[in-house]
């Protein structure tokens, strides 16, 4: 006879002697659980309760959060400062240095081949984004401008002059756009949205104290003149003494002039779109007065 077949009916066996598991006959492994403290039974056991000695802790009339014991407080001796005001108002743009942004190209998470906008930078964890924390898009700094040597299309929100002369030096474009809570919490998280079977909802439009940046040609707004932009270009690079690469000459002409509307969120997705992840399909609406809304500028 075999070993395995000896011990199998030796298990069983064993099995047959030992109880059936009931409630009856369930309990906790030994040690798994200790007895709590007895607390508050005066000399019969207990002590103070954990409470300490006489005072305002053990009898839990303690004072406020910021009472100080009748000095003056210290939100009331600090003064109040002017470039405090509305901070809690104020827009956050998350910092995206070229160093970062060359790493990320270097890795191949960010595909140059394609326009760049927040929701590759976003996909490929190059950048986190919480419109919960008033984020409202990355601003582009110039730190790593030396190392940087890619040809890309990227869209962001903030950027800095030496960060565009950075990009333009190298035969690309950059453009900053703006986006609302809305859409960009779409932007960020495309599937997400896809899976509701919601339309894409219109970009809205920046409020009175940003248009002025977005519509700057150095600042490289998309509210701005194509043409003074162009200008814009020449100027920004006689500044800092390079030559403008002619990028109507590239072979990737076509992708570097890719822009997004004035309402669009996706390249290549209009407002008003319906994406069917289900069936791999795109419904676009026929009635006039959505074609009308959507198309509205």
């Amino acid at each position: 006879m075999s070993a395995s077949k000896t011990t199998g009916r030796k298990s069983l066996s064993i099995l047959k002697d030992l109880p059936r598991i009931t409630l009856a006959n369930l309990r906790p492994n030994p040690g798994a659980k200790k007895e709590e403290k007895r607390r508050g039974r005066g000399v019969h056991g207990g002590g103070k309760s954990g409470r300490g000695h006489k005072g305002e802790r053990q009898r839990g009339n303690r004072p406020r959060l910021g009472f100080e014991g009748g000095q003056t407080p210290f939100y009331l001796v600090i003064p109040k400062y002017p470039y405090n005001e509305g901070h809690s108002h104020r827009l956050q743009y998350p910092p995206l240095t070229l160093r970062r942004l060359q790493y990320l190209i270097d890795l191949g998470r960010v595909d140059t081949s394609q326009p760049i906008d927040l929701t590759q930078l976003v996909n490929c964890r190059g950048v986190t984004i919480q419109p919960l924390k008033r984020h409202y898009g990355v601003n582009l700094v110039e730190e790593g401008a030396e190392q940087f040597c890619a040809k890309v299309n990227i869209e962001v929100q903030i950027a800095s002059e030496s960060a565009i002369a950075a990009i333009e030096r190298n035969g690309g474009v950059i453009t900053t756009s703006y986006y609302d809570p809305r859409s960009l919490s779409v932007l960020i998280k495309p599937v997400p949205f896809f899976m509701t079977g919601q339309p894409i909802p219109r970009r809205m439009l920046p409020g009175e104290d940003q248009v002025r940046y977005y519509t700057d040609p150095g600042n490289r707004g998309y509210l701005a003149d194509p043409e003074k932009i162009r200008q814009a270009r020449l100027a920004l690079a006689q500044k800092y003494g390079y030559v403008l690469p002619d990028i109507s000459k590239d072979e990737l002409c076509d992708m570097l002039a890719m822009r997004k509307g004035i309402r669009q969120i996706f390249y290549g997705l209009s407002a008003g779109w319906i994406v069917n992840m289900a069936e791999k399909k795109i419904l676009k609406p026929t009635d006039e007065k959505l074609l009308q809304y959507y198309n509205a500028q």
